[in-house]
């Protein structure tokens, strides 16, 4: 049973829909209780990391959720700012993060934004392509990999090993990550037609 973190932040009832037209069992969670029978978690998020990181906090589910994740193992897809949450830090915020990969967020003003002498804005929205830097389980099937992006930070990990995907925007930033059971995605699948339910449902059959 793939749960849905319900904190108040992201797209819940798309990847419910998403999901459910596949047919994969789904549910979403508001409460601890709701985490139980959980086989893998996503993590949604947009807006800023402290607003995320102080809406998971106050939700009530943040110590069973680092149980199911550092100790039970469970998969969980962290998606835009689910994905930066799991790093220690952001420079958009002062709260500590999930601390789940040792990384930090970093703006994307940090690195130079141009593309043929012209400057690219930020935030940095909409379709742009993911290259993988090594084969996943996420991308089966997956030839050609095209998201909606959303986002004027970026994922910054202290081990470049675990970068499983990055998308050029004037530079080259981090767009998917891997650690063991926890993945992360910078755009947003849930937005993303066809390649963006391909993803979900690949993840769907890690364990």
């Amino acid at each position: 049973m793939i749960n849905i973190i319900n904190y108040g932040l992201g797209n819940i009832r798309a990847f419910y829909n998403i999901y459910h037209s596949l047919n994969i069992p789904v549910r979403v969670a508001s409460s601890p209780s709701d985490l139980f029978g959980s086989t893998a978690l996503i993590l949604p998020g947009v807006g800023s990391f402290d607003w995320a990181m102080s809406r998971l906090n106050s939700s009530g589910m943040r110590p069973l959720l680092d149980e199911l994740v550092l100790k039970r193992n469970l998969p969980v897809l962290g998606i835009c700012v689910g994905m930066q949450i799991m790093a220690n830090s952001s420079e958009e915020g002062k709260l500590a993060g999930l601390g789940w990969i040792d990384a930090e967020v970093k703006s994307m003003k940090s690195f130079s934004l141009k593309r043929n002498a012209f400057t690219l804005p930020l935030p940095h929205m909409g379709w742009n392509n993911v290259t993988s830097t090594k084969t996943h389980q996420l991308f089966n099937n997956l030839d050609h990999m095209r998201f909606y992006f959303l986002h004027s930070f970026y994922f910054k990990p202290s081990d470049p090993s675990v970068i499983i995907g990055t998308t050029d925007y004037g530079n080259k930033f981090t767009s998917a990550i891997n650690k063991r059971n926890i993945i992360g995605v910078q755009f947003h699948p849930e937005k993303s037609h066809n390649y963006g339910m391909a993803l979900l449902s690949n993840f769907s059959f890690i364990s």
